[in-house]
């Protein structure tokens, strides 16, 4: 049985998937702007939405850190840059992958 980790690495704007310690995929992502950025630290994940509505894309995972989450976008040419109010911008399509393959409960480490 897989268990998946999730890995953000925010100096790189890529979000690493890992199944017992080994990367299995990896995913370009948007992040927070300088006056709002995507808070470093250890989290879960506590909910997760499909079709949330808004500039949340496709997807949402809430993390337990209150007001953040993984999710998709209504603005695909916001991946890759500093442009979120603090929250992992990911491709719908991505978001989507992701979401069927981690749970509730699924760590997630954003580092610098």
């Amino acid at each position: 049985m897989p268990t998946y980790r999730i890995i953000v690495d925010l100096s790189d704007r890529r979000l690493y998937l890992l199944d017992n310690g080994q990367v299995v995929r990896e995913f370009p992502v948007g992040i927070g702007k300088m006056v709002s950025a995507t808070p470093v630290g250890h989290y879960t994940i506590i909910n997760k939405q499909a079709n949330p509505g808004g500039p949340y894309g496709a997807f949402w995972m809430g993390l337990s850190k209150p007001h953040y989450g993984i999710h998709g976008t209504n603005q695909p040419s916001s991946i890759g840059h500093e442009v979120s109010k603090g929250c992992i911008r990911m491709y719908n399509e991505d978001v989507l992958q992701l979401s069927r393959l981690v749970g509730i409960g699924t760590e997630v480490t954003i580092r610098p």
